[in-house]
């Protein structure tokens, strides 16, 4: 066989006149980039980096016969690669051949892939269940972005490109509060990776685990201040539990195991930074994928018998109990309805564990707090023994250290943690709540409460109505909103909420079934929703419906992102509040007395971007359109976006 015919022959034109005479211009021949030069009649085919700094040639132009590259002006003869005055540094050219059909370059064949310690690290991450991946490619992260590729193209990842790095780190936050397993973000060095920052804080205090790889420029320029150089580990350092650089030398399978697993078990950040010559380095043959196998222990923690026994002798003394339950008791409410079922007592909520109960079953008494319900403040305050099973007794929900209380965590640190609580228990929450049940046999001194709920209940209904009558011809009530999403939102649907009006009017008005609910809880963060809702399609795919709420403040932040949901299909269906004002600040700028100033908003069409995004968008601006269209949102198949102009001051 010729050296001719053992060569890759690729297609670079169709014909010659694609390419003038004196032009330049860059194609790509398999995995190799080339640089494509027309000059005196000749095709040629050079490599397309300069040796100097890598300087794209192709980008480069022909003057007085030398070809010049675009980053530092050294020249090279257009055709054979040669430099001006016979030095060395010249380029390498290939064999080109003029047919028929266009232009071919012949290559050698390219060896196959020798696998590096990023497929290595990247086959362990998945081993460990991390096959959700948001993030952005870029220059310093090729190597393991090509890792995650290998892994895609074997149905053994997903990676969703996004179009900024802040909602990577939302959607990775959404997914690891809404299963309590972690999903990845990505990023390049540099401002990639600070663009992360919001959104792992989000993550860190509402306790979602969750795993931050970050690209970093070459270790032999660390330190120089080398363009987008920053110190990713001392700027990861508050925020991440587990936060270290990739070396040449580490134990890197291990490694990528103990980021995953410090996230699972703490239910904190994780963070890798990969030096860009450290991603492509070849792995040896002692370096192995690990697996999770015996890795974890079981986490069904029994409490310590005397916290048991003194919250028992409450709870058997008590005739009122009332539990409430927060975000973190969400894996084990079928074990505290049973509880409560036996108590025939009321269940409230946080709003960061609204839907924990459904608002129709006959003990559920709704959202506790700010974002709340009168029926859950009327309970708390009505009953002589709070159990608290999850939550972590935030100024925002306002459970009160008046009346006698247990509280029950797996995280000992959030026991007691504002104040001295009367039985603070540690253990599993589900095998906590079961061992109460199971002992309590003093029942006959509770009070029943379901008639006075459901007393309760029909009082606020009664009140919602009144206010669905209020108008003022500036634009539909939040009440208006809520109750017709209540009406038509799927039942099983995973729903996400942002910061400000829309989420306090959304706690008060919306009742809930078997919706799951999830939002910026602690950090508080604007632009939380429509991210999130990538990270929850990515943890339930189309098994179950998405829905978004989002005032027009937050959803600006992240407004790009209707293309990612439209990119991959993702069938979200976003409503946006519009009321061309942040009206939760004018509303703090009222209370504190202050006057109102810069919170006015100037916003697009929001309905016809998410059109000109390829997705659905409908506007409205009266309440009579708002069931109709509420219809029709839910209707559609892709991703579809509802704009609704509301009066801010009906919220």
């Amino acid at each position: 066989m010729s050296e001719k015919d053992k060569k890759v022959w690729h297609r670079v034109l169709i014909n010659k006149k694609e390419l003038q005479e004196g032009r330049v211009a860059t194609v790509v021949a398999g995995n190799k980039t080339l640089c494509l030069t027309h000059f005196e009649g000749k095709i040629s085919a050079l490599d397309n980096k300069c040796p100097h700094q890598g300087g794209p040639l192709g980008e480069g132009s022909i003057e007085k016969g030398w070809l010049r590259c675009p980053w530092h002006g050294w020249d090279y003869h257009p055709c054979t690669g040669n430099s001006p005055g016979g030095f060395d540094d010249g380029v390498d050219t290939f064999e080109v051949e003029e047919k028929e059909d266009g232009i071919y370059v012949g290559l050698e064949k390219e060896p196959p892939h020798e696998t590096t310690i990023t497929d290595v690290m990247v086959e362990t991450m998945v081993n460990w269940g991390v096959t959700s991946v948001f993030g952005m490619v870029g220059h310093s992260n090729l190597g393991l972005a090509d890792a995650m590729r290998r892994k895609e193209e074997k149905g053994l990842l997903k990676f969703y490109g996004i179009r900024h790095e802040g909602a990577a780190s939302f959607a990775a936050s959404a997914y690891g509060k809404l299963t309590g397993k972690p999903a990845a973000c990505f990023a390049i060095a540099g401002p990639g990776a600070t663009n992360l920052y919001t959104g792992l804080w989000d993550a860190k205090v509402d306790r979602a685990p969750i795993l931050a790889l970050t690209g970093q420029v070459a270790s032999q320029v660390v330190g120089t201040g080398n363009f987008q150089e920053l110190d990713l580990v001392q700027a990861f350092s508050s925020v991440a539990d587990f936060n270290h650089r990739v070396l040449h030398n580490s134990k890197h399978s291990e490694l990528i195991s103990l980021a995953v697993k410090n996230s699972i078990l703490k239910r904190e950040v994780s963070h890798l930074t990969f030096p860009d010559d450290v991603q492509t380095l070849k792995a040896s043959d002692s370096l192995k994928a690990q697996t999770p196998k015996n890795r974890i222990t079981p986490l069904q923690i029994t409490p310590p018998k005397e916290s048991l026994d003194k919250a028992l002798k409450l709870m058997e003394a008590a005739e009122r109990p009332t539990i409430i339950v927060g975000h973190g008791a969400r894996f084990h409410m079928d074990k505290v309805i049973a509880l409560a079922e036996k108590l025939n007592c009321p269940v409230l909520t946080t709003f960061k564990g609204k839907g924990l109960i459904s608002d129709f079953h006959p003990l559920g008494c709704g959202v506790l707090g700010r974002s709340g319900t009168p029926i859950a403040s009327y309970f708390m305050n009505e009953s002589d023994l709070l159990l608290v099973i999850g939550a972590s007794f935030s100024n925002h929900t306002g459970i009160t250290p008046k009346i006698p209380t247990i509280q029950i965590d797996f995280d000992p640190l959030a026991l007691s943690k504002f104040h001295e609580v009367e039985a603070a228990v540690w253990g599993e929450i589900s095998v906590t709540v079961d061992l109460l049940r199971d002992k309590i046999e003093a029942l006959a001194n509770k009070v029943n409460r379901k008639e006075e709920i459901a007393e309760r209940w029909g009082i606020w209904r009664a009140e919602k109505q009144k206010r669905l009558l209020e108008s003022r011809g500036m634009g539909l009530s939040a009440v208006s909103v809520f109750d017709q999403l209540t009406k038509q939102a799927p039942e099983n649907a995973v729903m996400t909420v942002d910061v400000g009006n829309n989420a306090y009017s959304f706690g008060r008005y919306f009742e809930t079934k078997k919706q799951s609910f999830l939002m910026s809880g602690y950090l508080g963060s604007i632009g939380f929703a429509l991210p999130a809702s990538m990270g929850a399609f990515a943890a339930v795919e189309n098994t179950r419906p998405i829905v978004a709420v989002a005032g027009d403040g937050g959803l600006c932040q992240y407004l790009s992102e209707i293309t990612t949901l439209v990119k991959y299909d993702m069938p979200v269906k976003l409503i946006v509040i519009n009321n061309n004002e942040l009206g939760k600040i004018s509303k703090e700028q009222r209370a504190g007395s202050f006057d109102v100033w810069k919170t006015d908003l100037v916003n697009p069409d929001f309905a016809e971007f998410a059109r000109s995004c390829g997705a659905w968008g409908k506007r409205i601006t009266e309440e009579t359109e708002l069931t109709e269209a509420m219809s029709e949102l839910f209707a559609q198949k892709g991703p579809a976006v509802l704009e609704v102009c509301s009066d801010v001051g009906l919220i």
